[in-house]
């Protein structure tokens, strides 16, 4: 039986951990020699949005789970004197400050996962780092738009009730197989904003299950706060679904010993990079929402629909 410190006061979450260690075949053959999580969105990696989003929400400590072959992460993140030089002898302090933001944004550390095994596998690989406090996980398929934050409200949660919280989002019924489901139970709170939904406690969950067989249609999302008692039950939890070690399972240990598990259940705007098709999406949509990109792009994306169209 996994030990629980459920009674215990919730500590103060100070570190995030991004797993970052999968091969991203879906996106060959641009993925050969490049991260997916390097691909630009836009103008930026899409894991520079996932660090952005850490550090305003106040966790300045990010651990990158890499794997073989993803040292061009870390590298994103270092200093580029060279570069800062030549940018600046040319006055171009748009750039300049852009290629030093990403270097000021928090303190980037790392750690190897030898081989996939699972999400439940890559976030056991932090545990020396975290030690003994509650974290976040934070995957870089899904972005969050800085303008609809959900995990400020996750923190404040965590704070509050201790144990696990999760991201939930309502998915249509041929996306169920897709996402760890929960059941759960109203607790008549609600997020601040019209981009959060319920504060729900949550009473079962299962990774992947068939629609017929959900508890619901409430999915978990790529944000997660855990408390440190998670490494033992990832520790103690078999491969499962896809023959790997599922996070979500490791999770329901926790519940059935008596960790609480709450969720927030997301409303906002959210963006999937992982899937070829979303990903071109996110990129449309982030475009036009820029104030330097967006009135000229959606002029020309306004334009060329009408022309696809007749």
């Amino acid at each position: 039986m996994v030990e629980t410190s459920a009674a215990a006061k919730p500590r103060t979450t100070r570190k995030a951990v991004i797993p970052a260690a999968g091969l991203g075949t879906r996106f060959l053959p641009a993925t050969k020699a490049v991260p997916k999580e390097l691909l630009p969105v836009v103008d930026k990696p899409a894991l520079e949005y996932i660090v952005e989003e850490s550090a305003a929400a106040g966790l300045d400590d990010v651990l990158l789970v890499t794997g073989r072959g993803k040292s061009a992460m870390v590298d994103h993140f270092d200093r580029r004197p060279d570069l800062e030089k030549s940018l600046e002898a040319k006055g171009d302090t748009v750039k300049l400050d852009a290629v030093r933001r990403s270097s000021e944004l928090a303190a980037i550390n790392t750690c190897r996962q030898g081989e996939p095994k699972g999400l439940g596998h890559a976030v056991l690989c932090g545990a020396s780092h975290v030690g003994n406090e509650p974290f976040a996980v934070m995957l870089g398929d899904d972005l969050i738009d800085e303008r609809d934050p959900i995990l400020p409200a996750m923190l404040d949660v965590q704070a509050r009730h201790g144990g696990i919280v999760l991201a939930l989002l309502e998915v249509p019924r041929e996306h169920i197989k897709r996402y760890g489901i929960v059941a759960v139970e109203q607790t008549g709170e609600s997020g601040e904003g019209a981009h959060l939904g319920e504060i729900v406690k949550v009473s079962a969950m299962v990774e992947k299950p068939d629609p017929d067989e959900a508890p619901s249609n409430l999915a978990i999302i790529g944000r997660y706060v855990l408390p440190p008692e998670i490494f033992d039950a990832i520790r103690e939890t078999k491969p499962g679904a896809g023959g790997e070690i599922q996070l979500t399972d490791a999770m329901a240990a926790l519940l059935a010993d008596g960790t609480p598990v709450h969720g927030v259940v997301f409303k906002g705007r959210r963006y999937d990079t992982g899937d070829r098709g979303d990903y071109l999406k996110a990129v449309v949509q982030l475009a036009v929402a820029r104030e330097d990109l967006g009135p000229a792009f959606r002029e020309w994306l306004v334009d060329y629909v009408k022309t696809e169209l007749t």
